[in-house]
């Protein structure tokens, strides 16, 4: 969340400072929120772009100090793991002057990636754009892999503390996995674009509730990490595997919920309830106390709430409660659940589904919540994440009634249907919902084609890569497949279409060339 800690070792003195301060946090935030005006200014959308480095075999490069030190750009960052890094792209404002904001943040991401190619390449490397990095073995997941700065360590330590036992990952698929592993470093397996959205305090529950309805069939088509450690898995194996890679709960009947989860249910009582359970609910990892205190009665200047900022960034919800001290304090939603890649122009065209179909849903009579269980939501976020496209999903009957029109709970009916098929008839909504935003009419269509175009030839990142595998895969080992697999996906990522152009790879000629089918 943006707040550095410089050291990484904890009392149960500093755990106990670190929980009132958390308390004195939530009473502040309280405070604020009941100003008249907090949180008043334009929408905006950012984002937080993850990515791997590999060398020129394809394999994870753990050079990520060298390459950011070579950038020295603020907005490049350092993560978990020595492949990894991260682009944080400035706010735009989603009503801009050209009505382009898509536009706009996809150039300065596509800016800051040629910054990071040029010096990875210094470094004998280069970036990867995809959800999990198909090359990665067990031994590049060891603690040594993990980037030297306190926070790393100190997550470790506080993640271990709380789980008192190894991490086990199991998760389902053509290939099941189990695996038990001692420490945190296989969350850097995964990489995600997390969009950020602007929302006045006023707006905040029923947009909230909208972009947790809106996750499923987003995803759905969306998916782009079908493999990890050679096991083909889940459309979006990622969604699994980092919830649990931060997994603290310890086995018993009353674990309570985790740290990785859409949610309990739909939130009713406005932001303050969602910052509350995430203080309530779940024990700091992090208990570092910042020189200044939280806030002062009377205070107008919007206050840092530092340990409420750095405890929720080690709660990881899919969409996630923001509070940010800047433009004299807001709130946003971080959307959390997409993956990294292909392409900038696939991220765009998702972010603009997810932003665009969010703000069309909190625009309809909000009694939708009443009508679908929370739990069918949920069920289906994770159904996405698993079978992709093929994926049945629960949806509120026919159009919503607008806010203020009046209509009765008996006639609101949830069906279930194909992702494949509710993404088709969502499109048109989340073009409506761009529109009314102030989108120019030429970007919606723009990014929404490339979702159309997508769905039509059903080649997500996630088939493609499972359909160039099994070519691959003929007369080579796993290992070596993944590896020609993942060098012609990063060949047709650098020519920036988007990965629903990109051709199927059915065999290898004799000098080594792809035969390649056009679509």
């Amino acid at each position: 969340m943006g707040v550095q800690i410089s050291g990484d070792t904890f009392t149960e003195r500093d755990y106990a400072r670190f929980r009132e301060r958390l308390e004195q946090c939530l009473s502040e935030l309280g405070r604020m929120l009941d100003r008249p005006g907090f949180g008043a200014g334009p929408v905006t959308i950012g984002a937080e772009l993850e990515c791997f480095l590999v060398d020129d075999a394809a394999l994870p490069l753990p050079r990520n100090q060298a390459v950011r030190a070579a950038v020295a750009d603020p907005r490049i960052a350092l993560e978990l793991d020595r492949f990894n890094l991260e682009l944080n792209a400035s706010p735009v404002a989603l009503t801009r002057p050209d009505s382009r904001p898509f536009a706009a943040l996809g150039g300065e991401l596509d800016l800051l990636l040629g910054r990071i190619g040029d010096a990875a390449r210094a470094q004998g490397g280069r970036i990867a754009l995809i959800g999990i990095l198909p090359t990665l073995s067990e031994a590049h997941l060891n603690p040594g892999v993990m980037t030297d700065a306190p926070r790393y360590r100190a997550l470790n330590r506080g993640l271990r503390r709380r789980r008192r036992g190894p991490f086990r990952i199991r998760i389902a698929g053509e290939d099941p996995l189990d695996l038990a592993i001692e420490h945190v470093a296989p969350e850097g397996a995964n990489t995600s674009f997390q969009i950020h959205l602007r929302v006045a305090p006023e707006d905040f529950t029923r947009t909230y509730n909208a972009a947790q309805l809106a996750l499923a069939p987003v995803l759905a088509v969306a998916a782009n990490s079908p493999t990890f450690l050679g096991h083909r898995l889940w459309e979006e194996t990622r969604i699994a595997l980092f919830k649990q890679c931060v997994e603290d709960r310890r086995a018993g009947p009353r674990r309570g919920p985790s740290r990785t989860t859409l949610g309990t249910g739909w939130l009713r009582g406005g932001p303050l309830e969602l910052f509350t359970d995430s203080v309530r609910l779940h024990e700091p990892l992090l208990p570092a106390v910042a020189d200044c205190e939280p806030g002062r009665p009377g205070e107008q200047q919007a206050p840092p709430l530092d340990e409420l900022r750095l405890h929720l960034g080690t709660v990881w919800r899919w969409n996630r409660a923001v509070y940010d001290p800047a433009a004299g304090g807001h709130l946003r939603i971080e959307m959390r659940s997409l993956p990294a890649g292909p392409t900038v122009t696939d991220m765009m065209a998702n972010a603009a589904f997810m932003i665009g179909l969010t703000l069309w849903l909190a625009g309809q009579d909000p009694r939708w919540t009443y009508a679908l269980p929370f739990e069918r939501a949920d069920h289906g976020f994770y159904r996405a994440a698993q079978y992709g496209l093929a994926a049945e999903l629960s949806w509120p009957l026919g159009p919503l009634p607008a806010r203020g029109v009046r209509r009765g709970r008996a006639h609101l009916q949830v069906r279930a249907l194909p992702a494949a098929d509710l993404v088709a008839e969502l499109i048109p909504a989340a073009r409506q919902g761009l529109l009314q935003a102030g989108v120019a009419g030429a970007e919606a269509d723009r990014l929404l084609g490339v979702i159309a175009a997508r769905l039509a030839t059903g080649q997500t990142g996630a088939a493609w890569q499972r359909a160039a595998l099994a070519a691959a895969a003929v007369g080579r080992t796993r290992e070596q497949a993944l590896a020609v697999m993942l060098d012609q996906y990063l060949a047709c990522a650098a020519t920036g279409q988007p990965v629903h152009t990109w051709p199927l790879l059915d065999q290898l000629l004799p000098n080594g060339s792809w035969f390649l089918t056009p679509r």
